[in-house]
């Protein structure tokens, strides 16, 4: 049975939007100390940034922040963000965001939202909505459309935004660019990535045994827009990115940082195919490992070189891919990090780098690499707090002649986009076939109204006698329904768009 929601938990998005005076369509509305209205703090003055979802990296991007005004924070868990209450102990606390927001809206000149996936866009869209500047840790959003919502309104708002895949900042992010675009490896055709993750258990099934909500947690909150189930400690407050309804698993994790070099260097806007294989998947949680590979259309030609159709493949969970000839023996890319990285495979070179583009090198020419020109934007250390106040200073700056940040939002939506249509194909593997990706309208266009894929809902196994046993169910998904939904997830009653 349901949970009976409380009439605080019950405060509808809606509501909320009208009763703080947001705006119409394409309208900014700022808070009201801004200057003259025109979404400008002077650069002199300190931002007021609340933070939303501070128990886990969140807490790590406001210390980054920390020379700005940290004001008020929310979190489901107070037992998890305690640490973070205590790095702000004059901040306003609050377990509800929206109820912060609502309370505390001319105090607030940005957001910071460091929830898990599934909560992501909500918060980020009523912050915005509320014009609020937003940073909002990767995965941008748990789903296609949410992406495609959120870039869409950062256009609408005028707010400054900035997604927390801080490699995006970096000085070796633009070099793998200049090397690319100055024709230093040729044409790439093909791009090879993998990540280490998960580090975290996946393929899991829900967990059948009742426990108690932990006094400091808000059960119902923590589900926001997710449908209802019980509480189980598997969940939260960090196995989250495992399941589907909360995460976006390694995929999701891992490629808003690793793919990113790839995406921006070979600008390579939406596929327009994908196709998955995995371990075992099930209804519930993420597989232990899969690979996926996206297809790309020829595109405009960059610098000195042309941009041929790309084919792009991901690995995780111990999966990866062969190493490139003349790789010095005894290395595998990535090593440094050994997080992940990137193989760019071109008609003259190799180019290889590791997770957030780190230290990245060309086969043979790793003691006599080419020069940059520094032409490109840097960010004084992006890595340790760089990235955070490029946002910062973005916030300050006019929406008239601001310089964006890094990562916002029109750069950021597009990618996460690509980055989580991976788990419509890893999801939607049963179908055996290059899935066609209609990037414009976000949908597969080869599923047919009445086709179905099997999806294992449990799978046990004991040994009786000496004998293996195997119990393994399944259930039968019509697939184009299942492929809507994985695009553009059902909200739960008291949450919408």
């Amino acid at each position: 049975m349901k949970k009976e929601e409380s009439n605080e938990q019950k405060l509808n998005r809606r509501a909320f939007i009208k009763s703080t005076g947001l705006f119409a369509a394409g309208v900014m509305i700022v808070p009201s100390h801004v200057v003259s209205g025109l979404g400008h703090v002077p650069p002199s003055d300190k931002l007021n940034i609340a933070g939303i979802g501070v128990g886990g990296i969140g807490r790590s991007n406001l210390r980054n922040m920390s020379s700005q005004n940290i004001v008020a924070l929310a979190d489901v868990d107070w037992k998890y963000a305690s640490a973070c209450f205590g790095d702000y102990p004059n901040a306003k606390k609050y377990k509800d965001y929206r109820k912060m927001l609502e309370e505390m809206d001319k105090d607030i000149d940005a957001v910071m939202i460091g929830t898990p996936d599934h909560t992501h866009y909500v918060a980020t869209a009523d912050s915005m909505r509320a014009g609020k500047h937003v940073y909002c840790q990767k995965p941008l959003t748990h789903s296609v459309y949410e992406s495609r919502m959120l870039t869409k309104l950062a256009k609408e708002t005028g707010v400054a935004t900035q997604m927390g895949n801080q490699g995006n900042s970096s000085d070796d992010m633009r070099k793998v660019c200049e090397w690319i675009w100055n024709g230093e490896i040729g044409e790439v055709k093909k791009v090879d990535a993998w990540t280490d993750r998960p580090i975290w258990p996946q393929g899991l099934e829900r967990p059948s045994e009742k426990m108690a909500v932990p006094e400091t947690l808000d059960w119902d909150l923590f589900l926001g827009p997710a449908p209802y189930r019980p509480y189980h400690s598997a969940y939260t407050p960090w196995n989250w990115r495992a399941w589907w309804d909360f995460g976006t698993g390694a995929l999701g994790d891992m490629a808003c940082h690793i793919m990113d070099p790839v995406y921006k260097a070979l600008e390579l806007g939406y596929p327009y195919a994908f196709e998955a294989t995995s371990s075992q998947v099930n209804t519930e949680s993420a597989p232990i490992a899969e690979k996926v590979t996206y297809y790309f259309n020829e595109r405009p030609k960059k610098g000195k070189i042309n941009m041929p159709a790309v084919e792009f493949t991901w690995y995780d969970g111990g999966l990866k891919p062969d190493r490139p000839e003349g790789l010095k023996p005894g290395l595998y890319p990535g090593d440094k990090m050994g997080w992940g990285g990137a193989i760019f495979h071109g008609t003259k070179g190799t180019l290889i780098c590791g997770t957030y583009a780190m230290d990245p090198f060309i086969i043979g020419r790793e003691d006599n690499p080419p020069p940059t020109t520094g032409e490109l934007r840097r960010i004084p250390n992006a890595m340790e707090g760089g990235h955070e106040m490029d946002w910062v200073r973005a916030c300050k700056e006019g929406k008239a002649n601001r310089v964006e940040a890094s990562s916002n939002f029109n750069y950021a939506g597009p990618l996460n986009e690509v980055v989580v249509a991976g788990n419509l194909a890893v999801r939607l593997q049963d179908l055996r076939r290059r899935l066609e990706w209609d990037a414009e309208n976000m949908k597969i266009t080869n599923i047919g109204e009445n086709e179905d894929i099997r999806v294992v809902s449990s799978d046990k196994f004991e040994v009786i006698d000496g004998h293996p046993h195997f119990d393994t169910k399944y259930e039968t998904i019509n697939a184009k329904s299942a492929a809507e939904s994985y695009v553009k997830r059902e909200y739960r009653q008291g949450w919408s768009y």
